[in-house]
This record gives structure tokens, C-alpha cells and sequence, in this order.
């Protein structure tokens, strides 16, 4: 089963999707872990950091599957006329 992590917007880079799931510290050990290990978005090898990321997307990491997804909709204010 995969991991969700929610982000914030419509999209998020790959380093910061790693960093954000705890697989990486900084952008530098992005770069080392992309070149070491293979990391598939949406069962596709992706070895740029910068890769950009939306609800929906998949990326998975050794045995480890995250799913980008959507931040919690907040509840609509109500206003009293």
C-alpha cells in the first residue's frame, strides 16, 4: 500500500517530495540518491530532482510507494447574512 503525502499547491518537485517523506535531508543527498537508487514516477526511471509533481502521481523507491496527493480541503467559512 502506498504512503500519501499531501502537498501544498498544485505541485511539487521530486527533491522536495523526498525530503518532505523523510527519504533525503537536502537537496545535495537528492542528487546522490537519484543517482544511486532507482526511482520511478508513475513506473517511469526519473533521475532529475526537479522533476515536477501533481495529485495523482506515484513515486516509488526500493520497496517504499508514495502517493502525491491534494492538501485536506478546508472547510468553507460560513457567513451569517
Amino acid at each position: 500500500m502506498a504512503r500519501e503525502i499531501a502537498i501544498q499547491g498544485e505541485k511539487i518537485r521530486l527533491g522536495q517530495l523526498l525530503k518532505l517523506a523523510g527519504f533525503v535531508g537536502s537537496g545535495g543527498d537528492v542528487k546522490a540518491l537519484l543517482a544511486s537508487a532507482p526511482v520511478l514516477v508513475n513506473g517511469q526511471r526519473e533521475t532529475r530532482r526537479g522533476r515536477q509533481l501533481h495529485a495523482g502521481d506515484t513515486v516509488a523507491i526500493g520497496d517504499e510507494l508514495l502517493s502525491v496527493t491534494g492538501a485536506p480541503a478546508r472547510a468553507a467559512a460560513r457567513e451569517d447574512c
